[in-house]
């Protein structure tokens, strides 16, 4: 009970991000800052967390292995995403057809953020990188070692990161229902990670994990150089780089307490 209402919690900054992304207005610089603070603490969930406790537990190779992997299959993913949101955008303009590989500043300004699937992309990331994280809470509910700052700095994360993720997908032309019911999936599954940490899972051996530890590492260093901070950087400038800086330390603060 314990584990289902830490998960439940952490998660819940999921849904009520995504309610503010879909119903709240906000002016495209606010939204490039935004996702780039989320960028910052995804850079210190990657870095201290995932990358890391992969390295601890099964040593460089399978850590290194692991990275390669995640970061080539959501290169792939996000590739794909590109074509089908191409396919949206022809089928909502008739034959005007966009360039993937022009920059970001020479595409038409009404496809840019459609055509890098940010939303989606982050939605990914969240996943790939709340999996893993949500687990080590649980694991460290049953070794009864705490759990409240992990829970904090995960709850400080997944705010901004929904928020920015949902309005990118309505700003993609996403129904507010698919938006609002593919975050609340994720954090039913992000909950249930917690669950299955200080259960299942609490004895899994280093080495088991190493692999899916580093596939998520790798998976969300692909997003945040694919996706998210050149999008950032499109719609807000140098000055995102003071709020990927603020991300990372706050999230680094909160997660070493």
């Amino acid at each position: 009970m314990e584990s289902l209402i830490f998960g439940a919690v952490a998660s819940s900054a999921l849904v009520l991000g995504a309610l503010a992304g879909v119903r709240i207005r906000l002016p495209k610089a606010v939204l490039a800052g935004m996702l780039a603070f989320a960028a910052g603490a995804l850079i210190t969930a990657l870095s201290f967390e995932l990358f890391e406790d992969a390295y601890e537990r099964g040593g460089i190779w399978r850590a290194a292995l692991g990275l390669v992997v995640g970061a080539t299959v959501f290169t792939f993913l996000s590739r794909w995403l590109d074509r089908v949101a191409q396919g949206r955008h022809e089928e909502a303009h008739g034959s005007e057809k966009l360039d993937l590989d022009a920059p970001a500043q020479d595409r038409p300004a009404s496809t840019a953020s459609t055509s890098g699937a940010a939303g989606l992309a982050l939605l990914a990331a969240v996943t790939l990188d709340g999996v893993p994280e949500n687990v080590a809470l649980g694991v460290s509910l049953e070794e009864g070692t705490g759990g409240l700052a992990l829970l904090a700095a995960i709850f400080v994360s997944n705010f901004p990161e929904a928020l920015v993720g949902s309005a990118s997908m309505r700003a993609q032309g996403r129904s507010q229902r698919f938006v609002l019911g593919t975050w609340a999936a994720c954090a039913a599954l992000l909950t249930l990670a917690v669950v299955l940490g200080a259960g299942p899972l609490s004895n899994t051996s280093g080495e088991t994990i190493s692999l899916p530890l580093a596939f998520a590492a790798g998976a969300v260093l692909a997003s945040l150089a694919d996706t998210l901070m050149p999008e950032a950087f499109e719609k807000g400038g140098p000055l995102v780089a003071l709020s990927t800086t603020a991300g990372f330390v706050l999230s680094f603060v909160l997660a070493t307490l």
